[in-house]
């Protein structure tokens, strides 16, 4: 791994560059809170914001994008921006037009990666695979266009990549998935791998539980170093690109410092491991109740 800062990338299969880690937007209410966040991320380092039409969030990230981008002078080519198509809208015409709505939302011209939210969404639950084959040939066609400069999933199991992968002229570039300590899910993201994705994990801090953790509070004494770091270190050495979120801007900050320290073998494994956290499991998508 050659992350050494927050403009540190991984490379994407169609040789795009994406930064190394994420700010995540999730449980950010739109407005004020999800404003202030992304432009406090923005304004410490941070380049690679990820929201979703399902965050009911995109207006006020896109506005914090574009007032940074103003007044900052940084240009939008050294930003990443990645939001995600939401159930209610798979197949050909409406993964068009929800495009549109998010590129307007976030006052856009273009999206640096879109991605299928879920693979099996309870609207289509009797058509799933149809329905992703025809939101992927929508997806393909506008990152043809340009208009999408990467595509990819989330929270897809290798039977629905298998099933995508059928009808897919371009393969996922990118699988987010739940990463976090207790749940590496280390069979999926090698999986994903070895079929050319990067892994994002996403909920890089779990629950709150996590800070209760005498296994993690020990690891904090040795490194001096907050548990919150550790995870987010861990993820990163774990191969994957983490999405830490927070609305406080300390925390944001000391979220991205984790370039100056590494996490021994051991240790990576025992945080991968850790049982008793009260995490909630993650969600099987055939089963999720949306």
């Amino acid at each position: 791994m050659n992350c050494n800062s927050l403009t540190s990338t991984f490379t994407l299969a169609n040789g795009n560059a994406i930064p190394c880690i994420g700010f995540g937007t999730w449980q950010s209410a739109d407005g004020d809170e999800a404003y202030t966040a992304v432009l406090s991320a923005l304004k410490a380092g941070y380049r690679h914001i990820d929201t979703a039409a399902a965050y009911e969030n995109e207006e006020s990230v896109g506005k914090a994008i574009n007032d940074f981008l103003r007044e900052s002078g940084v240009k939008r080519s050294e930003l990443f921006v990645t939001t995600k198509l939401w159930n209610d809208d798979h197949g050909y015409e409406s993964t068009k037009t929800a495009i549109q709505t998010s590129l307007k939302k976030l006052n856009l011209d273009y999206l640096d990666l879109y991605l299928i939210h879920w693979p099996n969404p309870l609207k289509f639950r009797d058509c799933w695979e149809q329905k992703n084959a025809e939101s992927w040939q929508a997806m393909e066609e506008l990152y043809e266009a340009g208009t999408l400069k990467a595509i990819g999933v989330s929270n897809f199991c290798e039977r629905h990549l298998e099933a995508l992968a059928k009808t897919a002229k371009i393969a996922p570039m990118v699988n987010q998935i739940k990463i976090c300590p207790g749940q590496a899910q280390r069979e999926l993201a090698t999986y994903s791998k070895n079929h050319g994705m990067i892994v994002e994990g996403y909920s890089p801090l779990g629950t709150g539980k996590i800070f209760s953790s005498a296994d993690m509070q020990r690891l904090s004494q040795k490194y001096n170093r907050s548990i919150a770091q550790l995870c987010v270190r861990w993820s990163l050495q774990e191969g994957c690109l983490p999405l830490p979120k927070s609305v406080h801007e300390e925390r944001i900050i000391e979220n991205a410092q984790v370039f100056d320290f590494e996490l021994e073998k051991s240790d990576c494994d025992l945080i991968a491991n850790l049982t008793g956290l009260e995490i909630r499991a993650n969600r099987n998508p055939d089963e999720a109740p949306f």
